[in-house]
């Protein structure tokens, strides 16, 4: 098991009742003046005992006489006494936690007490858990840092960015993004998910699943509603990437795709490469070449919840998006051809708005995508140093600028999550928790000439861009 490191921010008091906290092999000693108390840690399944608004650990007293918390989850009154506590890691479902911060400030003698509290400091993921043999390659967990103490965490398996955590208004650091905390549980058989992941050969949906190349018609798979969703049901985003670089500020991961998976033409060598800035951006830079035409259209997918609190809806938040045109997409999902002006529909993100605050209007498009799940054409016209979107929470005033060199992206607000993913901290991840910004050629491409081609040919190297720069206000 591993343990927790327990940072006591204040333990002295002028009554000298607390002294003392350690914590080894899952076991919790707290020295209450000459009294041990052992503070047993378990795993619990009712999340009753989980503030996770505001980040903290709550734990449940079996004999509540040892502490009492104030609404501020302090503890303030520390008291002789012995009590087994029974816990819920925040980070996954065997107690495996990483740094817990516990204050406390006066203690007092006989306080009414009711529980025990610690705050969350850092619940870090650990690297074991992200080791694992797969399709004989090795995943692992590659952790990159900056200088504000911005952290970003990515694994190999699928190219995923597991974990995003930045400060929020208040100088506190939220986790942004849905995700797992055990490589495992991005396995497919497991979650079938797209948390995090790199998508490839070609982000979103070619219809039924066909693309003539070069005069040849190619059947891929079909796996969304008969068309062909994010290279199909064996896509990039559940392969081992080869780790090509890699240290404290970036990560350079290889995809080699033989010609014929998942029946597309040509062998493919790309590259994607994530690189954490000092002014706290992640850009991911996208690259690959071919010894066959072929159709390529790569993105990141990582699910966006700006609160750092993974249960909180994403309608309040405000997005802008630069782009005065979209395309309509049937109740398939699939692009119709069209590219439609914005103006005067629920599609217009040229002003911020909060999000929830047309997704329920009556309609066509926001019924056949089951609210926004649609490609914006982008006005910044391939110029990556034009914003391109905006996210805000105005809950903890995290700002996300996404910056692109692509002509599109996909907006999706997680219509489709339903509660039956439990991811990091325990959190279920339900309806609208979270927002993705693909950044992309158009859907379907590949069938629609007159739109930015997505073909790449020998001797051609295919680049995409993308910056997600956060800030807060």
């Amino acid at each position: 098991e591993t343990p927790m490191t327990i940072h006591v921010v204040e333990a002295k008091d002028e009554e000298n009742l607390y002294t003392e906290l350690k914590f080894s092999e899952q076991k919790l000693t707290m020295t209450v003046g000459e009294v041990d108390v052992d503070l047993d840690a378990y795993l619990v399944t009712t999340p009753n005992y989980i503030d996770v608004l505001n980040d903290r650990v709550l734990w449940s007293s079996s004999d509540p006489t040892v502490a009492i918390v104030d609404d501020n989850g302090i503890v303030t009154a520390v008291k002789k006494g012995t009590t087994t506590i029974t816990a819920r890691s925040l980070r996954n479902p065997d107690c495996k936690v990483g740094t817990i911060t516990i204050e406390v400030n006066e203690a007092k003698k006989d306080p009414p007490i009711t529980s025990l509290a610690f705050i969350q400091d850092e619940v870090k993921l650990n690297p074991e858990d992200f080791n694992a043999e797969r399709d004989g390659a090795t995943t692992a967990l590659y952790t990159l840092t900056n200088k504000a103490g911005m952290e970003v965490c990515i694994t190999n398996f699928g190219g995923r960015i597991v974990s995003i955590m930045v400060p929020d208004r208040n100088g506190e650091f939220k986790d942004v993004v849905h995700g797992f905390s055990t490589v495992q549980d991005y396995f497919p058989e497991n979650h079938k998910t797209d948390f995090g992941a790199t998508i490839g050969r070609y982000a979103n949906r070619i219809n039924q699943g066909k693309i003539t190349v070069d005069g040849v018609e190619y059947q891929l798979p079909q796996n969304n509603y008969g068309h062909c969703l994010h290279g199909g049901p064996n896509g990039w985003q559940y392969k081992v990437a080869e780790v090509v670089e890699s240290d404290g500020s970036h990560v350079k991961l290889k995809f080699d795709s033989p010609d014929g998976e998942a029946n597309f033409p040509g062998h493919v060598t790309a590259f994607v490469t994530f690189t954490l800035t000092e002014d706290n951006a992640i850009d991911i830079n996208y690259e690959a070449t071919t010894d066959k035409t072929t159709v390529i259209n790569m993105t990141n997918h990582s699910y966006f919840n700006l609160s750092g609190d993974g249960n909180n809806s994403i309608e309040g938040n405000e997005l802008y998006i630069n782009a005065s045109n979209f395309t309509p997409v049937d109740d398939t999902f699939m692009t119709t051809g069209e590219i439609v002006p914005v103006e005067g529909t629920p599609m217009d993100f040229r002003t911020a708005k909060k999000i929830g605050q047309d997704i329920n209007a009556d309609y066509d498009q926001l019924h056949n995508g089951k609210g926004y799940d649609h490609n914006w054409v982008l006005d910044t016209k391939g110029d990556q140093t034009a914003l391109a979107a905006e996210l805000y929470c105005p809950e903890s005033g995290i700002v996300l600028k996404e910056y692109t060199n692509e002509p599109g992206v996909q907006v999706y607000v997680g219509n489709f999550l339903d509660g039956t993913n439990t991811g990091k901290r325990g959190v279920t991840y339900n309806f609208r928790t979270a927002v993705c910004l693909e950044t992309q050629h158009y859907p379907d491409t590949p069938n629609k000439p007159e739109w930015p081609t997505a073909l790449l040919k020998p001797g051609e190297t295919y680049h995409s861009f993308c910056r997600f720069a956060f800030s807060t206000k």
